[in-house]
């Protein structure tokens, strides 16, 4: 029966049914397969109560602040701040977006949300310093993948969900690996500068970068008053969210008078149309995993592997490939939502960290949305430059490496996505 359902789920897909209707309706199928039509009253209340967790609040909330934030004037400053301290650099307007992203993922946690507020200025921007359509598209897509690994970030979120592993400290494990991939993407790019012979940007100013310091001083505060407050137990994950909104309507509203009616009602729709993805997949999977909950389908699963191996090691390697699979041809929400039930018994029973293994999870998924063919990251940034996705996908390969890199650095050095969690929460 499982093999039917599986090959029913492909099926859908390969037709371009949506992802969340086709998880859904293989699960119905199931459910009535195994427990008759009677069971159909229940599919409601099931998908219901999944999808009105309070921590899945968040998820809305941090991207209505990110789509303030592109409509208000606060990304078009963190991208002048940035450009004033690494536009001496050779290829400075690449480092310029990979530090403008990590600057952006500490609000909006969406990797697409940053790719679309930073590429809109800075693909343009390489394009007329003579920096190729792919290589600008491909460093704007790989740094935008940082907001997935930075916090906050709303894969993590789906991820302590389906886990029930703390949203807090995840957050806390992703910020020495974010750090690390960017300096590293950072490394990659001044290569690239060097062999392309692309131009410096400015000279190092002092005074330039007060002065863009002062313009976006209050753009820096948010990420100081949302992890802050996080971090230091005053409010949880949700209710940082909440203050993320109210603090861009603040900044962007009244503070740099650049946010009006009109364009908070197109972050409020761009915001409600994102959501209403997210949400519908996380209802489709609370009914999915009520099933397999049922079925006992991840313990099998766990069992099975275990019989092959009890080597943790073996184990994780097999994990990562698991999950880099499944990244090229699922989005990260829906492939969490999925994978998560089914592999945590697994999890569990070898004794790996929870927290540990989401950072596992996230940047899985993080490589996928670099690698065709779903890559809704790299689609997004191809967009934006009108460039070949192929041809980008070659230019981006240093940048997929340097994930690749830190991915296998924190699964087999757990030290390194750990050390703060152990210091401030065990």
């Amino acid at each position: 029966m499982s093999i039917w359902l599986v090959g029913l789920l492909l099926l859908l897909i390969l037709v371009n049914v949506p992802i969340a209707v086709a998880l859904a309706l293989m699960t119905v199928v199931a459910i009535v397969a195994s427990g008759g039509v009677e069971a159909i009253p229940n599919v409601g209340l099931v998908m219901f109560s999944g999808a009105t967790k309070f921590p899945l609040i968040a998820i809305p909330l941090f991207i209505l602040a990110g789509t303030i934030m592109n409509s208000s004037g606060i990304s078009r400053r963190l991208v002048a701040f940035a450009s004033a301290l690494f536009g001496f650099i050779r290829g400075g307007l690449s480092m310029v977006s990979i530090s403008a992203s990590m600057f952006f993922a500490e609000i909006s946690g969406s990797a697409v949300a940053d790719v679309a507020a930073m590429g809109s200025i800075l693909i343009p921007a390489m394009r007329k310093r003579g920096y190729s359509r792919n290589f600008a598209a491909a460093v704007t897509s790989s740094s935008a993948t940082l907001a997935v690994i930075i916090p906050p970030s709303i894969p993590m979120i789906l991820y302590g969900v389906m886990s029930g592993a703390s949203v807090v400290e995840l957050f806390v494990a992703g910020i020495i690996p974010g750090v690390i991939g960017g300096l590293l993407m950072m490394f990659v790019a001044y290569l690239w500068a060097r062999r392309a012979n692309l131009p410096v940007e400015e000279a190092f100013r002092l005074k330039r970068v007060a002065e863009t310091l002062r313009d976006a001083g209050w753009s820096l505060l948010l990420p100081v008053i949302i992890l802050g407050g996080i971090f230091s137990g005053w409010v949880t994950a949700t209710e940082g969210a909440g203050i993320a909104v109210v603090a861009a309507l603040v900044i962007g509203g009244v503070v740099y008078r650049e946010l009006d009616l009109a364009r908070l009602r197109r972050a409020m729709v761009v915001c409600g149309c994102q959501t209403a993805v997210v949400m519908l997949l996380v209802a489709a999977s609370a009914l999915l995993g009520d099933f397999l909950t049922e079925a006992r389908v991840p313990q099998r699963i766990a069992g099975a592997i275990i019989g092959f191996t009890d080597s943790k090691l073996a184990i994780l390697a097999l994990l990562n490939v698991f999950l880099l699979v499944i990244g090229l041809f699922l989005h990260s929400a829906a492939a969490i939502i999925l994978v998560v039930p089914i592999v945590m018994p697994l999890v569990v029973a070898m004794g790996i960290d929870p927290v540990h293994f989401g950072l596992i999870v996230t940047l899985n998924l993080g490589i996928g949305q670099q690698t065709p063919p779903v890559a809704s990251v790299l689609v997004t940034a191809c967009s934006v430059a009108r460039a070949d996705i192929w041809a980008v996908t070659k230019a981006n390969l240093g940048f997929i490496g340097v994930l690749a890199v830190v991915l296998l650095a924190v699964t087999y050095v757990p030290s390194i996505s750990m050390v703060l969690v152990d210091l401030f929460y065990r």
